[in-house]
């Protein structure tokens, strides 16, 4: 018997790799309970979501930290929906606004808009809608959750891939060309796979900021309705509402739990495995690493589906292949016609001139002028606190994002970190900022505006740490054999290395600065409530009332203030951007 055996472990030594390793090896017997464990949690959690519910039944919730891990895996499900919502709508954005020049006329200014209606807008507009389409179900209040996180998440995303498919380099987009890929093709061959590292830190930049409006999203207080799902953020607002210090302690700690399980799980291998599609590589820098992406690579079973992903993936890139070569008078660029893009802008003027005097009628009808002045006013107050704290987030965050991104060690130490503080909701600080302002009479307009930058200054710093991690070797190694120093450096060489991340960051930053303004200007804890003259207290304000006039209003001014910001400031810095990476 023991011959048998050394003869048949000798045998093996001569066949292929692939043969030898083609049934299943002691790394799958090692996943195959996490594996199961997940799907069982999957599956459990699913069936709460969609469990019969009325409005105005009350759903069972307790402060007991016991309860705490079931709380996290409902958010986490609501979290992981979300983000697979956001990538799919992200992916037909991008794709869109930078492929059709009449689309990205749409898209690109509905996007401003998108970002800077408050997820208390959307709910206010959604949660209805959703109860009624599935009628005695609680999956339709779970919808109007995911929804919202949706939006505190899709945004950015969508931004990102937006920017990165605009600045593909040139030579790239010539060789696809020269190749003659097919849209299809180059989005997958090309397009994705350069604009992947960037992508992945605005997901989890997303990630953190679904965490961050976590609790306007799990408790539902829209016209008189409050409905808390089970979740970790109906539970901070349950420990808010009580003065309970203890709970929102244990909350914290259930936070940090969830983001370390998102990041060593998901994050962290992603940004491992797509380090190969850096546009550059440094040759000399440490790769990032990842303990469960080295894992999966040794089960046999992992490698068996991607293999067969990668084929079924492979064979669509055949079948939306060009059916002709370069010479082919079908490979000549279409050029639109000067009469079909000058009716296209008359169209969306005329659509401009109807909403106005839809806007106009509305105001004049619904809430009077004098409110709609008061409202215009309020908006100044918010823009000025959302200009002077993006311009000190800069000064702190850009030096420390350009570091972190071109040291990729320190980078995958401080992932998890800059993620945990990004997703750390501003409500979790309502104790601390409260008792220091009755205590000290200080005057909430100045003080509770810093909750406004706490969770969207994490927006610059991602951004920033995707730039810079993405600098091309010969571009260091120049700046270094020339002997840059100080100030010079940075002007001539980081900072607009930078730049068109650091502008894609500064954008998205602003939006959610509006959005964070509706609790950042309207704080309470307990039964102690204090409110900074702006846009975004009377936005929550009104949605509290259930004042729908003025809800829309409050958004209506609130867009208006965002389009003119992004259109003024941020899309001329956006296209200098551009401008400098293509040159």
């Amino acid at each position: 018997m023991q011959n048998d055996k050394t003869t048949l472990r000798d045998r093996r030594q001569y066949f292929p790799r692939a043969t030898v390793e083609a049934g299943t090896n002691r790394w799958d017997w090692a996943l195959l309970p996490l594996v199961l464990a997940a799907l069982v949690l999957l599956a459990y959690g699913a069936s709460q979501m969609t469990r019969p519910f009325a409005l105005g039944d009350p759903l069972p919730l307790s402060l007991d930290p016991s309860h705490l891990p079931y709380y996290l895996l409902r958010t986490n499900l609501r979290m992981l929906a979300a983000m697979v919502l956001a990538l799919l709508f992200s992916a037909a954005f991008a794709v869109l606004a930078a492929k059709v020049r009449a689309a990205e006329k749409v898209l690109v200014p509905m996007l401003d808009i998108l970002q800077s209606i408050p997820i208390l807008g959307f709910l206010s507009i959604t949660v209805t809608g959703f109860i009624a389409l599935f009628p005695g179900n609680l999956l339709g209040v779970e919808c109007a959750a995911i929804f919202a996180i949706f939006t505190s998440q899709a945004w950015n995303m969508a931004f990102s891939l937006y920017q990165s498919l605009r600045t593909v380099p040139s030579e790239l987009d010539e060789a696809a060309r020269v190749f003659q890929l097919s849209g299809w093709q180059c989005f997958w061959r090309l397009e994705l796979p350069y604009a992947m590292p960037g992508l992945l830190w605005n997901m989890m930049m997303s990630m953190s900021g679904g965490w961050f409006f976590v609790v306007a999203s799990e408790a539902i207080a829209v016209s008189g309705q409050n409905i808390k799902l089970p979740g970790v953020g109906s539970y901070i607002a349950m420990a808010i509402e009580a003065r309970d210090l203890g709970a929102i302690g244990w909350a914290i700690l259930a936070m940090l739990v969830g983001i370390v399980l998102y990041d060593q799980l998901v994050f962290r291998p992603l940004v491992a495995w797509a380090d190969k599609f850096r546009f550059e590589d440094s040759g000399t820098e440490a790769a990032p690493q990842s303990w469960m992406l080295n894992w999966l690579r040794r089960t046999a079973l992992t490698r068996r589906v991607a293999a067969w992903l990668v084929s079924r993936l492979e064979g669509s890139l055949v079948w939306f292949r060009r059916h002709h070569d370069g010479t082919s008078i079908r490979a000549r660029p279409r050029l639109t016609g000067a009469a079909w893009q000058r009716a296209w802008d008359a169209v969306l003027a005329a659509a401009v001139i109807v909403a106005l005097y839809q806007l106009v009628s509305f105001i004049h009808a619904e809430v009077g002028w004098r409110e709609a002045g008061h409202v215009l006013g309020l908006g100044v107050l918010t823009l000025v606190r959302v200009m002077v704290l993006i311009a000190l987030a800069a000064l702190v965050w850009v030096p420390v994002g350009i570091w972190i991104g071109m040291n990729p060690r320190w980078s995958g130490r401080l992932q998890a970190v800059a993620q945990f503080l990004a997703a750390f909701p501003a409500n979790l600080l309502f104790p601390v900022v409260v008792v220091l302002i009755v205590r000290w009479k200080l005057n909430p307009d100045v003080w509770l505006s810093p909750l406004m930058i706490f969770g969207t200054q994490w927006y610059l710093l991602f951004n920033v740490i995707a730039g810079a991690s993405t600098i091309p070797a010969e571009l260091r190694h120049a700046a270094r054999n020339l002997g840059l120093r100080g100030w010079l450096k940075w002007r001539r060489y980081l900072l607009p290395a930078v730049f068109p991340s650091f502008v894609t960051g500064a954008i998205t930053a602003s939006g959610g600065s509006w959005n964070a303004s509706i609790v950042a200007e309207y704080v309470s804890w307990g039964d102690t409530t204090l409110h900074a003259h702006g846009l975004g207290s009377y936005i929550a304000e009104m949605t509290a009332r259930g004042d729908f006039p003025r809800i829309a209003l409050g958004i209506g001014v609130m867009c208006l203030f965002v389009m003119g910001l992004n259109h003024f400031v941020w899309r001329r810095l956006y296209r200098l951007a551009e401008d400098r990476m293509h040159l």
